[in-house]
């Protein structure tokens, strides 16, 4: 008996041990692939409040919450198990699926550049009356969770090609995954609650005592239209970038390589220019021939759904955003 007790006593003691080296792979794979996805995750929290701008104060926070469920959902009921199955029986398609989410974040904007240019609005937007507060609502919180699912697919997919050549485990990719997932979301809409609240925390520290606090409430007060503003313009910019950059990778991966490697070879030459700024510079230039990129095939998409297909806003409500 005390044989057998010992014995148990090793067994449990090995599974402990690989249990925490399990999760000790699990903390380590999230941790680069989150790095790795940042770039995604500022163009996430940069594109969202402009959902909420210029709606009820008071419903602001509950929005986000909504749209914060809806990010949660696409991560980890629909991209995370997709992302494990494709990656074990059809790796190939990951990137005919990330070009089509590129294509719909380039469509997404250019129409905004194209609005913001006096073109014909498509979705009902804050210029016009709103007759139907609680559908509009929906509307928006339904346009954002369908950017936050490109966005989010590419968030996975980075996320994945760095844990996948860390790790053969299926379940140690599961795990990360999740990891990742839940991390960037709760850090995204942290920031876009905490960036859109700002002016009501400016609001109360004007009212109090303290001439320190209430000058800067004032500060706040006064910069938070332009910050808003300032991020619904750098949204539009982050999805040109993504969007672009995304097709851009997928035709090289494809077989189709002048495109990309134009813009690398632009990318090279300015580093080799520049000096001790080449890292930064030359990942500008890349990052500007992608956003172009984007808005001219968002201009190719936008003509052939609207002027040669004929429909409306159908592809997603990111219009009633602006």
């Amino acid at each position: 008996m005390p044989g057998g007790l010992v014995a148990l006593l090793d067994d449990i003691s090995v599974i402990a041990r690989t249990a925490a080296a399990s999760l000790d792979d699990v903390s380590v794979a999230a941790s680069k692939a989150g790095t790795k996805a940042a770039g995604v995750v500022i163009d996430d929290a940069a594109v969202t409040p402009s959902y909420v701008t210029g709606l009820n104060p008071a419903r602001e926070l509950p929005i986000i919450w909504k749209i914060t469920k809806g990010s949660l959902r696409n991560k980890l009921i629909f991209l995370l198990p997709g992302a494990l199955l494709l990656s074990w029986f059809l790796p190939q398609a990951i990137t005919y699926i990330l070009m089509l989410g590129g294509s719909y974040l380039s469509f997404e904007g250019a129409e905004k550049v194209l609005e913001k240019l006096g073109g014909e609005k498509h979705g009902k937007t804050l210029d016009d009356a709103i007759s139907d507060p609680v559908q509009f609502e929906r509307e928006r919180v339904n346009g954002a969770v369908r950017t936050d699912l490109i966005l989010s697919a590419e968030i996975m997919a980075i996320s994945l090609n760095e844990i996948a050549t860390m790790t053969d485990s299926f379940w140690v990719r599961a795990a990360a995954l999740a990891a990742v997932g839940i991390a960037i979301t709760v850090i995204v809409y942290g920031a876009v609650a905490l960036i859109v609240k700002m002016d009501d925390v400016g609001l109360h520290l004007a009212k109090r005592e303290s001439s320190t606090a209430q000058n800067f409430g004032k500060f706040l007060l006064r910069a938070m239209p332009w910050l808003l503003a300032a991020l619904s313009f750098i949204g539009t910019i982050a999805m040109l970038w993504v969007g672009g950059g995304i097709v851009l990778h997928g035709l090289h991966e494809i077989g189709i390589h002048g495109p990309s490697d134009w813009a690398h070879g632009i990318q090279h030459t300015v580093e080799a220019a520049t000096g001790a700024l080449s890292g930064f510079l030359g990942w500008l230039t890349y990052a500007v021939i992608s956003a172009l990129f984007g808005l001219m095939l968002g201009f190719v998409i936008v003509f052939v759904l609207h002027k040669v297909l004929g429909f409306g806003h159908g592809v997603g409500e990111g219009a009633e955003a602006h």
